[in-house]
């Protein structure tokens, strides 16, 4: 499942729980697609803050430090 689908699907379950309301394994497919797209979030962010650099005034280039 792409993360196109993933968006799609949690937004029509969204949708579907403020008309009707959710079953208990709609809740639960809610909750897993709802990880899948929060991981794959934070991967993404994590990749762009791994290829970051502050450049100082002289042009050197420093990679971020993890915390």
């Amino acid at each position: 499942m792409s993360l196109n689908d993933t968006i799609a699907r949690i937004n029509e379950l969204a949708k579907k729980a403020k008309t009707e309301g959710l079953t208990p394994e709609e809740l639960a497919e809610r909750d897993k697609l709802r990880r899948i797209y929060i991981d794959s979030v934070k991967a993404n962010l994590v990749g762009q803050l791994e290829n970051t650099y502050i450049v100082d005034s002289k042009g050197n280039k420093t990679p971020l430090k993890k915390k």
